[in-house]
């Protein structure tokens, strides 16, 4: 009896203590939370307060399982379209029309804004401004389907200068006639590229193909990565992706395109000329 007592007696303090810590941890998370939520809505103001005068305007749209990027054109140079990697001018503030062509999306770029749904149907806009060039990093945040975890997107930041320059490049058609006569592996990669099934889903401004299913390709090797983030952007990776892209990324709409080799090498050696 009298040792229950004394276990009775220890046991007390011990959760009178554990009682304390609980509390504590309580209170910090709270607080803690709350002062998210205080951030959260002043971030939002602040953003929401971001002077827009002189913005570059984009329009980002959300595909299975890409980025289609489009810059309208103005009285110096035609508009164009880019996929999962786009440039804007550092410290100039960026507006971007938000759309979703398929199943909901939501366009993140954490070091740079909040999510922002995109629904079918429904336009929205979204407002930031990068103050330090760079190269940050987007996903999808909202879950669209099997690739979902593979949807990433890339913004470079670039100083006016630069920026400037690859929009100049970037509204250019593809230089296919700069094709040297005697490069005769890349001229029956176009011409494969013009008459097989890759024409119905893609453009390559300057040639026949106008697809529009899938990623503008007219300066395909200016970018970092393919298939949205997924591999770097090599002709090895290229010739990979062409031959079976769902086993690069499983569940692609890309189809698989049925070429013998030596006609998906003469591809891939055109495809490599897009810069």
């Amino acid at each position: 009896m009298r040792q229950s007592v004394e276990h009775a007696s220890l046991a007390q303090p011990r959760e009178r203590g554990t009682q304390r810590v609980v509390a504590v941890v309580s209170v910090a998370s709270v607080a803690l939370l709350l002062g998210l939520i205080v951030a959260d809505v002043l971030t939002d103001r602040a953003l929401s307060r971001l002077p827009v005068d002189d913005a570059l305007h984009l329009e980002v749209t959300g595909e299975q399982w890409w980025w289609k990027v489009d810059y309208p054109g103005d009285a110096q140079q035609p508009g164009f379209s880019t996929a999962n990697e786009f440039h804007v001018p550092a410290g100039r503030p960026v507006v971007i029309a938000l759309k979703a062509s398929d199943v909901i999306h939501s366009f993140w770029m954490p070091n740079l804004h909040g999510k922002k749904d995109m629904l079918p149907g429904i336009d929205s806009t979204i407002e930031f401004r990068v103050d330090k060039p760079g190269v940050y990093r987007g996903q999808c945040a909202e879950y669209c389907g099997a690739e979902h975890a593979w949807m990433a997107m890339f913004v470079t930041a670039d100083t006016p200068e630069h920026y400037a320059h690859w929009r100049m490049q970037q509204a250019t058609p593809a230089v296919t006639a700069a094709l040297s006569p005697t490069d005769v592996v890349a001229r029956r990669g176009l011409q494969i590229f013009e008459q097989s099934s890759c024409a119905n889903c893609h453009t390559v401004r300057g040639t026949s193909a106008q697809g529009t299913l899938g990623p503008d390709l007219t300066h395909l090797m200016s970018r970092q990565t393919i298939a949205a983030g997924v591999l770097p952007n090599t002709q090895q990776n290229l010739a990979a992706w062409i031959r079976d892209p769902n086993a690069l990324k499983p569940g692609t709409t890309m189809p698989t395109v049925p070429l013998p080799a030596s006609d998906r090498q003469a591809l891939v050696a055109w495809l490599g000329t897009l810069r």
